[in-house]
Order: C-alpha cells, then structure tokens, then sequence
C-alpha cells in the first residue's frame, strides 16, 4: 500500500512538472508564422480552443479547452482579433485572450487630405473591413447620421488606431467626432469680431489656410490675409479652392483660363467662403482661421523655399510675384 502511495504521488509530480513545462513551452504553430486568431463574441470557451487549432495552433482543442478550464479563467476571455507571434506559451496565450490584447492596426489620416485620399488610404488599410466600398458619399454621411451634410474636410486629421477586422465606418465615426470636438473647442477660443458667422464658416477657412501654408509659421497671418479680405468684401483668390473645383480636371497645372472658368468653389469668380471645406484642416489650422495674425497685409505669395511674401498693397505683390516667379517661386 505504501508503495502504491509513493507511485501516485511520483506520478503526481511527473503529471504536474509535465504541466508545467507544457504552459511555459512555446506553442507549435503551422508554419512557425504568427497566425491570426479571431474570437467572435458570444463563442464558448470550447470554441476559442477549436479556433485557435482552426488558425493554426497545433495542439489538440481539448487540451487547451482544459487548460482554460482548469486556469479558472475561461470564462474571462474576451472577443477580438489577435495575433499569436512564434514564442506565444498556453500561459501567455490565455493571458492574451483575458486581457484582450487584441491585435492593433492603425490608419493616418494627413492634414490637407481631400475627403477622396480619406477614402483611398481606407480601401487600403490593413485589417480593416471595406463597408463603405458599396456607398457614394451621400449614403456614407447618411450612414454616419449627418445626411446632406458633404464629407469634404469633416474628418479630423489624426492617427486612429483600430482592431484588425474593424468596420472602416467605426473608424470614420471617430474622426467624424473627433472633428466635431476640436471645431467645438476652436470656435470657443475664437477672436472677438471676426467676419465668420460659424464654426461652419470657421471650418472652411481652416481648410483654406491648411492647403495655403508651406511653412508652420506662416499660417496665422495667411489666416489674417483671409479675414482682411473678407472685412473688406475682396475676393479671396485662393488657388487651392479653384484646384479643388476643378477635381479629376486638374493636371497639376493652373492656367488663367481655370481662373476665369467658375465653378462653386472659384473664389476668384465668386465673393467670400466656398460652399464647403475643400480639405481636412488640423488644430493648427482650426486655431489661426479664429484667432488669426493681426496684420495688414491683403496679398502673400509663396517663395519657392515654402514661406510666404506678405504685403499690404498691391504693386507691392506684383514686385514680390515678379521677383519670386523669376527666382523659380510659385
């Protein structure tokens, strides 16, 4: 009896020095890649087994159901996508389902972006699921709950990190909001008697000012020709605006003819703001178009070096157009 006693208990250390290594030695995973392992919500512990051997990891489903059941943790594991590198232990594996770790991709989107490279930079982002490819822009926005209202410049220029299988309509309605939370907070920040009447107003001119400034420091008193302009009830004369109308039109090169051929968002044909923003402005923008360089300058031209030549009369403009076209300038 003794000796049978002494036998289970040796077994009994073999069995859990077994499980021991067993949970701290790497998982055999096809291949040896990093698989991708994707827990629907709702599945079964049992399940999660059976998938994680669907995906690649080469051990028998019940043992690692077992181990989850044994751990006390089955239960705890959450839905998401994960990825499982070469080196992942049964320990580390469960560790990762509990604490949903899950596997992260992310997307930038980039001040000065039309709302057609937002959607571009989305069909190609890694992980994420196309349910906007079938919809036009209206269909999106409605969608998005902001029917009739156009994409353009609506979305907030960020890094946006996301779930590998996420919907490309989460991650637009997080930039939506996003946008939504940074207008908000510039338009209360905004400069007392500004000729704009809304943040709608603001959000255009910040688009202006984005695609206008070559350099950071530039931007506030471009922001200041604007608003002198729209004081005095002048033109804007924005090329980006006139580009933007143009749309597929545009052959990279601006010719007078485009100046003079009117379209929505010509600001040399049309007094004051565009109909809609013609890009994604960042906060820098948001900020200058309310809280704009004082200044007395109505004309800047670029340098070539990606600063601007401010002047306040307009022979003073022609010698600085003259001068820096000559010097290769814009």
């Amino acid at each position: 009896m003794r000796r049978f006693f002494l036998s289970l208990l040796l077994l009994a250390a073999v069995l859990a020095a077994a499980c021991a290594w067993w949970l701290n030695a790497p998982l055999p995973l096809a291949q040896g890649q990093a698989l991708e392992l994707e827990i629907e919500p709702g599945t079964t512990p049992l399940g999660v087994a059976h998938a994680a051997a669907g995906a690649g990891v080469q051990v028998p489903p019940r043992l690692l159901w077992l181990w989850f059941r044994l751990s006390g943790k089955d239960r705890q594991i959450k839905a998401g996508n994960y990825e499982i590198p070469p080196g992942t232990t049964p320990r580390l594996l469960l560790r990762k389902l509990v604490r949903g770790d899950a596997s992260m991709r992310s997307l930038t989107l980039i001040e000065g972006w039309t709302f057609r490279q937002v959607r571009a930079a989305l069909a190609h982002a890694d992980g994420l699921k196309p349910d906007s490819a079938g919809m036009d822009d209206a269909a999106l926005m409605a969608a998005l709950g902001r029917p009739g209202l156009a994409p353009e410049g609506r979305f907030f220029p960020d890094t946006y990190a996301y779930v590998r299988g996420s919907s490309d309509m989460a991650v637009l309605a997080r930039a939506l909001r996003q946008m939504d939370r940074r207008l908000e907070a510039a338009w209360a920040a905004r400069a007392p008697e500004l000729p704009l009447k809304s943040p709608e107003q603001a959000l255009i001119l910040a688009s202006i000012v984005e695609k206008e400034t070559g350099r950071a420091q530039d931007r506030a008193q471009i922001a200041g020709v604007f608003i002198n302009r729209l004081r005095l009830g002048m033109l804007l004369q924005t090329d980006p605006s006139v580009i933007y109308g143009m749309g597929e039109k545009f052959d990279g090169n601006l010719r007078k003819r485009d100046l003079q051929t009117d379209t929505p968002w010509n600001t040399y044909t049309r007094p004051g703001l565009p109909p809609t923003p013609i890009a994604m402005p960042g906060r820098a923008a948001l900020l200058a178009a309310v809280q704009p360089e004082p200044t007395k300058a109505l004309y800047f031209v670029a340098r070539g070096d990606g600063s601007s030549h401010f002047s306040a009369s307009l022979d003073e403009h022609n010698r600085a157009v003259n001068r820096y076209q000559r010097a290769g300038g814009k």
